[in-house]
């Protein structure tokens, strides 16, 4: 099986309940369907997966290092201080898009910096449920 990694951190698992006004009403679901629809063009599956805590985003990011072609990341606010998923990430050697629903500069001043940002191939914020589908053709790109 081709994969891609579908890595969501915590909270949004509760996605289009929690604060539709900012970050839309797509659940996870639609958005995992949503990546499977745009890597299905190259015969690739999505291994989605979405955790509260770090330790076990962790753990999937090792768990799949080997058999993901890339990865599509949302970390949550462990963007900001997310130093084990940071390293984790360094260690994923296949390309991967870091993804916000919303723009991250328009918020809080403490979000306005990703600890994992630097190491991404790419990041897309602030287009909603629509910027997966973006990470997910940057990764057919980027896998060629």
């Amino acid at each position: 099986m081709t994969a891609v990694l579908l890595l969501n951190g915590p909270n949004l698992g509760i996605l289009g309940q929690r604060e539709p006004e900012v970050y839309g009403t797509d659940t996870l679901a639609d958005i995992a369907a949503a990546v499977a629809e745009e890597v299905a063009v190259r015969g690739w599956e999505v291994v989605s997966i979405q955790r509260e805590g770090e330790g076990e985003l962790v753990s999937a990011i090792h768990a799949h290092r080997d058999s993901t072609v890339g990865a599509i990341v949302n970390p949550g606010a462990l963007m900001i201080a997310g130093w084990s998923l940071r390293d984790a990430l360094a260690s994923y050697a296949p390309p991967w898009v870091e993804v916000h629903l919303s723009n991250v500069w328009a918020r809080e001043r403490f979000r306005h910096e990703s600890v994992i940002a630097p190491l991404a191939s790419g990041v897309v914020v602030g287009l909603g449920a629509f910027g997966y589908r973006l990470a997910a053709r940057a990764l057919l790109h980027l896998a060629e």
